[in-house]
């Protein structure tokens, strides 16, 4: 097991060194969990999209564009991609018959829980190899508070 020392990382909790320190973290944990998928998956928007639909339900292109803070021709992109693999479905708005309203399939809903199923094994495996009890228990009280930044951002 390797162990970092208790004392690596920003020492005196200014904003900046955190946030600098944390974004390295965050981003190689994300690329390794991302690394682990299959080539040819589902992109990263197309991930996003599809568990943004699965969380919140059906929702118009418009809505998810901005959801996403992407430009509308980036979403109808993705989502024309979902579509294709029949991952997503396109119906009329029930409020707005003149926009589209776009819900997950079952397809869809099953490929993330494999997705997400995978990325938890990997993490499981590596907490359990990596972290003592004691450093589970430290991280997992970090988390309401990586929780209130992603929410902020």
């Amino acid at each position: 097991m390797k162990k970092v020392p208790t004392g690596a990382g920003p020492r005196s909790g200014d904003a900046a060194e955190v946030a600098a320190a944390l974004r390295l973290v965050v981003g190689r944990i994300a690329r390794r969990v991302r690394q682990a998928h299959s080539v040819g998956e589902l992109t990263l928007s197309e991930v996003s999209v599809l568990a943004r639909l699965d969380r919140d339900g059906a929702a118009s292109p418009g809505s998810l564009a901005e959801l996403e803070r992407v430009r509308p021709q980036a979403v109808a992109s993705t989502l024309a991609a979902l579509e294709e693999r029949g991952l997503v479905v396109r119906r009329q708005d029930a409020a707005d018959g003149r926009r589209a309203a776009m819900s997950v399939t079952e397809s869809g809903r099953g490929l993330l829980a494999d997705r997400r199923s995978e990325s938890v094994r990997l993490l499981t495996d590596a907490i359990e190899e990596e972290l003592t009890p004691s450093e589970r228990r430290t991280l997992h009280s970090v988390l309401p508070l990586l929780e209130r930044l992603a929410e902020q951002l």
